[in-house]
C-alpha cells in the first residue's frame, strides 16, 4: 500500500510512520522522504511489500512553498535554530528576483550541519549538538524553478521544485547570503512528489476512522 498522508507541523515523520502501524497493525511499514518536525504537507507512507520500493520514491521530484524571513539567520537554517538578528537593510522585489534565478538549474549545495547525514558513522546534527562544525561535502542538485509568490519584508515566500536531496533549509540560508540579508527558512509545506499532490493527501485522523 502506498499512502499519500499529510504531516501537520510537530510530530516526526518516524512519528507518522509509527501511527500508521499501529493503526493497520502491521510491522512493516516505512516512508519515501524525510520532513523535518517543523515542515508539513506530503509524507508518502510504503506498506508491506511496497516498502521495497522506496528508493524509487526518494528519487522523484518534489516540490516545496518555503516562507523565509530575511535580517535574520538560524544555526540551524530554520525556526528551530538559535536565531540572531542582522544588520541589513531592506531589499527591493526586483533585486529578490534577480537572486532567486542565480539558483535555478543544476548547483552544488552544501547541506546544514543540523542534518542527519553521517560522518564516519555518526550523524551530522549529533556532531553539532556537541560544539563541532561537521565538514559537509558539497551536492549536486537540479533546481528546475523557483517562483516568488510573496514578499513583504521581511517575509518572503517561494515556491521551489527540485530534485532529490535538495535542502530548502540550505536554500533559504544560501539565498539570505547572495542578498546580504541573512535569512532562515520559518515554514515549509511540501506539496508535490512526483505525481501525488497535496490536495490528494489524507491526515492521521480521517486514515484512522475509515480505514
Amino acid at each position: 500500500m502506498i499512502l499519500n498522508i499529510y504531516k501537520p507541523q510537530g510530530p516526526t515523520s518516524h512519528d507518522i510512520v509509527d501511527k500508521v502501524r499501529k493503526i493497520l497493525k502491521i510491522k512493516k511499514v516505512g516512508h519515501a522522504g524525510t520532513l523535518d518536525p517543523f515542515a508539513q504537507g506530503i509524507l508518502l507512507i510504503l506498506t508491506e511489500k511496497d516498502t521495497k520500493k522506496q528508493s524509487k520514491f526518494l528519487n522523484l521530484d518534489k516540490t516545496y512553498i518555503g516562507t523565509l524571513e530575511l535580517g535574520k539567520i538560524s544555526d540551524t537554517y530554520d525556526i528551530e535554530g538559535k536565531i540572531q538578528k542582522i544588520d541589513c537593510n531592506i531589499v527591493e522585489r526586483k533585486k529578490i528576483e534577480k537572486i532567486l534565478k542565480r539558483f535555478i538549474g543544476k548547483i552544488k549545495q552544501t547541506p546544514p550541519i543540523y542534518s542527519a547525514i553521517k560522518i564516519k558513522g555518526k550523524k551530522a546534527y549529533e556532531l553539532a549538538r556537541k560544539g563541532q562544525k561537521p565538514k559537509l561535502k558539497k551536492r549536486k542538485i537540479n533546481i528546475y524553478n523557483i517562483e516568488l509568490l510573496k514578499y513583504k519584508w521581511p517575509i518572503l515566500e517561494i515556491k521551489v521544485k527540485c530534485s532529490k536531496g535538495t535542502y530548502i533549509r540550505s536554500l533559504a540560508n544560501d539565498i539570505g547570503k547572495k542578498l546580504k540579508t541573512g535569512a532562515y527558512l520559518k515554514k515549509l509545506i511540501r506539496t508535490e512528489i512526483g505525481e501525488f499532490k497535496i490536495e490528494d493527501s489524507i491526515n492521521l485522523e480521517y486514515f484512522e476512522k475509515y480505514f
